[in-house]
């Protein structure tokens, strides 16, 4: 059993697909960034992103599959699901050794769960591109925190910029401890460390626009009037917007502890 070591990302994965193969390495298991002490006798191999590497798997699983399943690869990585990275070598070891396409290949328990993993990271990236909600600072930097169940920045990065092209503003996951920052130009993924009291009300005051606070019961004040009382479903509206996201939305704010 080899247990081999990589950085977490995409491309330090794809490295280490290539240099499984490259090495022969028969039983493997994976681990991100530090050793995992499930396995004490088992052989540490440590590897080094290697982008060349990881464009050449790209490029043989382009080869293999549609445009859809692809990307479905990737969608999947971002699931943050255990053990997905092993998941996703199984399924590539089964694209590589097929002469045809194999992605619809349900009754494969690797096909089944890659296209669940994509599923759920698809519909997490749509479900935050329409639950994000920015508050103003005081040096007018427009910023959210999410907590989403995949790790999604990387998929709602691209609909941000061209929605709010005009104006600076951070996207920061919470779970994740990372974010992605617009300057007007480019993004750019950055890494923060916030203390216990960032979140705090006192502290949201101290560096929020002064207008903010009114903007934001102005938006409460808009949703509570475009709810009708008599036709509300509150099962179809939890099933739309789970209550796990309530706390970063502000229209949901005033009901947390209700």
């Amino acid at each position: 059993m080899t247990q081999v070591i990589y950085d977490s990302t995409f491309e330090g994965w794809l490295t280490a697909v290539f240099e499984i193969y490259e090495l022969k390495f028969e039983d493997v298991v994976f681990a991100k960034s530090e050793v995992s002490n499930t396995l004490l006798f088992s052989e540490r191999y440590f590897v080094t992103t290697d982008f060349q590497k990881a464009k050449r798997v790209l490029k043989g699983l382009k080869e293999k599959l549609s445009s859809q399943g692809f990307a479905n690869i990737y969608k999947a990585f971002l699931s943050d699901i255990d053990k997905i990275d092993e998941t996703l070598f199984q399924y590539v070891k089964y694209i590589f050794s097929s002469t045809v396409n194999i992605e619809d290949d349900l009754s494969n328990a690797a096909v089944l769960a890659i296209s669940k993993a994509a599923y759920l990271t698809g519909k997490e990236s749509h479900r935050m591109k329409a639950f994000v909600r920015f508050k103003l600072t005081k040096d007018n930097l427009y910023y959210a925190m999410v907590e989403p169940d995949c790790d999604v920045l990387p998929l709602i990065e691209k609909h941000f910029k061209h929605r709010y092209a005009d104006q600076r503003w951070l996207i920061y996951d919470t779970k994740r401890k990372y974010g992605i920052y617009y300057d007007l130009e480019n993004t750019t993924s950055v890494q923060l460390e916030f203390n216990a009291n960032s979140t705090s009300s006192k502290f949201l005051a101290e560096i929020s626009d002064d207008n903010e606070e009114f903007f934001q019961n102005l938006w409460r004040q808009f949703f509570k009037s475009v709810n009708i009382e008599s036709r509300k479903n509150t099962k179809l509206h939890l099933q739309h917007m789970p209550k796990r996201y309530w706390k970063n939305l502000t229209e949901k704010i005033p009901d947390l502890n209700r």
